[in-house]
């Protein structure tokens, strides 16, 4: 099922779920919304993210079992009502925009700044790293969203039983977290009403019980902080628990009149939160849970970081449950696309292919968009590897998502595809291909991080075929998008690219704007792109005859090593070098490494390492050397080839 065209944020219709299910058009006119079933309906399309939902799975999310014998007609009947109370202007005969039709089913095309419910699960992510001030007032107006109930209107239907779950759990999160800030604001009373009011509902949270005690002591009430302590030490001794060592050491410190840290990092609730899904094997969190690594990963930085190894400790607990639905939702619901062919954990990313390959083992045939997903999973996994299962997946990611015409799956099968075309030199217009296509879908249906990685993928190919005002222009525009989605992992790339630039026009600041852009690399998380990419950038900006005895590529360094000897005039030892010098790895840096090796075997006249290089750079001739990076340029490849 092919989805149309989705709305652009400007004039839409804003929904709200986070309690009785309404909504109002953009002047602010409440929808003309009817009775509940109606609600339910739109409910479980918003669910869906826009996503198909067939009219067969409707009825079932609105009947369940036993519908009437009329309920593909009322569902017909619900979908025209609601089209006309999302577009009421729209023209007879005009296809709908918001709620359309996608084969035997119907998607609702609404960006998530339209939607209450995203909004709110958006604004934890939000506050990670903010100050304690401005991290309490936009938790406190994320949780004024609340309503009541989600999606009331559904009844006792699974989906919306799961999906209030999955709401309350978020809401429960984010009030723990505000007051964490309140207590760093130094405000404990209104941090102890809050978390009060959480152990109402929730008397097991260990962490809300030792931020409570916290407060409470705080506010001078430590007999009162003793007590909550000894409350919840009660409450788990009754179901044969343990309290944590945390906790008894609070109580001690506590009685001693002695306070520890607080710890306000902010992703240490993400790893408090895994750690109690992993502990608990809850099928619903391991979902939830991973929605928010995967927000978290693109974040950049400790957020990166967190999400890749809380999402190893996941894929192992969810491996655990012998469930082999869940396993493939859990795995490829972490659908993030990677803008670099190297692994930043080689070791976690084979677990994850791996894992990925069984669950597809135990999958039925007819389980497409699933078994789409884990192919996918496994070529971003294996990226880099030069293997044959790697390449088949991405190929067979694609065409399955071709066939179901989900746009969203078809832009992460694409960016698969895309680092599995890194695996010989002179692929930049076939990346920047997919990378179009991926744009476009992204563009058309609201997709801001595809949208994103295939703008960064379009500005590497643009270096790399020398066209550096359309890599300037690429630069420009993701630079927008990453601002106006919080994207700050993509300044990165950007900062390097306009170094890149530099470089290639031989501008004297070069140097300096390299170093400043592997700067911005220091803390962003991202190991296997760092790694020895300065001094190889370095290299393009030295003169042809300049020593490089102060440059160590790390990983690379085999291709770089013969280079520095020949430079020094150690022909000799850059020879045995050179006899020995293996076949760069797949990856990006493809053209700069047979480059280097191409220069080394000039200087030393070693007429194999000059035929191997020849033959390997010769598909890449139209290329700057290391552009297909869009983070370094070595100069033209057909000037070694003349």
């Amino acid at each position: 099922m092919r989805r149309p065209r989705s709305v652009e944020p400007q004039g839409t219709s804003v929904l709200r779920v986070l309690g009785p299910t309404d909504g109002t058009l953009a002047d602010g006119t409440p929808l003309a919304l009817r009775g509940p079933r109606h609600r339910a309906l739109l409910g479980r399309l918003v669910v869906a993210r826009g996503r198909p939902v067939s009219v067969a799975e409707l009825s079932f999310s609105l009947w369940g079992e036993d519908p009437p014998s009329g309920a593909t007609g009322a569902i017909r009947t619900f979908v025209g009502d609601l089209r006309h109370a999302l577009e009421p202007d729209r023209l007879p005969r005009r296809p709908a925009r918001v709620l359309t039709t996608a084969g035997d089913g119907y998607a609702l095309l609404l960006p998530d700044d339209a939607i209450d419910g995203r909004r709110f699960e958006r604004a934890t992510v939000r506050a990670t790293g903010l100050a304690p001030g401005e991290a309490e007032r936009s938790l406190a107006a994320a949780l004024g969203m609340w309503r009541g109930t989600p999606y009331p209107e559904a009844g006792e239907a699974a989906w919306a039983v799961e999906e209030r779950a999955r709401l309350a759990e978020t809401r429960d999160d984010m009030i723990e977290r505000r007051a964490a800030a309140l207590l760093a604001l130094g405000r404990p009373d209104e941090a102890a009403t809050t978390l009060r009011e959480l152990l109402g509902r929730s008397p097991l949270r260990e962490r809300a019980s030792l931020r409570l005690a916290r407060a409470l002591d705080d506010a001078g009430r430590a007999a009162e902080a003793i007590d909550s302590i000894d409350a919840v030490r009660g409450r788990l001794a009754a179901l044969g628990l343990e309290p944590s060592r945390e906790l008894d050491g609070l109580r001690t410190s506590i009685l001693r009149q002695e306070r520890p840290r607080e710890d306000v990092d902010a992703f240490a609730r993400v790893a408090e939160a895994s750690a109690r899904i992993t502990d608990a094997h809850s099928r619903l969190r391991l979902e939830s849970t991973v929605g928010l690594l995967r927000t978290l990963a693109v974040s950049g930085g400790t957020g990166l970081v967190e999400a890749r190894e809380r999402r190893s400790e996941i894929v192992d607990a969810v491996e655990g449950l012998g469930d082999p639905a869940l396993a493939a939702r859990v795995i490829g619901g972490f659908d993030v696309p990677s803008i670099w062919p190297r692994s930043d954990d080689e070791g976690s990313s084979a677990a994850v292919a791996a894992a990925a390959l069984r669950a597809l083992d135990q999958l039925g045939p007819d389980e497409l968009t699933a078994r789409a997903r884990l192919h996918a999973v496994v070529a971003v996994e294996l990226r880099g590897t030069r293997t044959r299962t790697g390449r088949a997946s991405a190929l067979e990611a694609v065409r399955v998502a071709r066939e179901l015409g989900s746009a969203e799956l078809l832009c992460f099968a694409l960016s698969a595809a895309v680092v599995q075309r890194c695996d010989r030199p002179g692929l930049a217009v076939e990346r920047d291909g997919l990378a179009a296509e991926i744009v476009d879908l992204a563009r058309r249906h609201d997709l801001p991080t595809f949208h994103l990685h295939g703008l960064l993928v379009r500005m590497q190919s643009a270096t790399a075929l020398d066209d550096l005002g359309e890599a300037a222009a690429l630069a420009s525009a993701v630079e927008a998008l990453a601002d106006r989605h919080e994207r700050p992992l993509a300044r990165v790339f950007t900062g390097w690219n306009a170094a890149a630039r530099a470089a290639a026009c031989h501008e004297p600041s070069a140097e300096a704007d390299y170093r400043d852009a592997a700067a911005l690399l220091d803390d962003a998380g991202m190991p296997g792109v760092a790694e020895g990419l300065l001094p190889l950038a370095l290299v393009g900006v030295r003169a042809v005859d300049a020593r490089l005895d102060d440059l160590y590529a790390g990983a690379y360094d085999p291709w770089l090593a013969p280079l520095r000897h020949a430079r020094a005039g150690e022909t000799d030892a850059a020879a045995a070098l050179l006899d020995d010098v293996p076949d760069p790895p797949a990856g990006l840096l493809l053209e700069a490494l047979w480059s280097l090796v191409a220069d080394a075997a000039r200087i030393t006249a070693h007429p194999h390492a000059k035929e191997r290089s020849r033959e390997a750079l010769e598909p890449a001739r139209r290329e700057l050397a290391g552009g297909a990076t869009g983070m370094l340029t070595l100069g033209r490849v057909a000037d070694r080839l003349s």
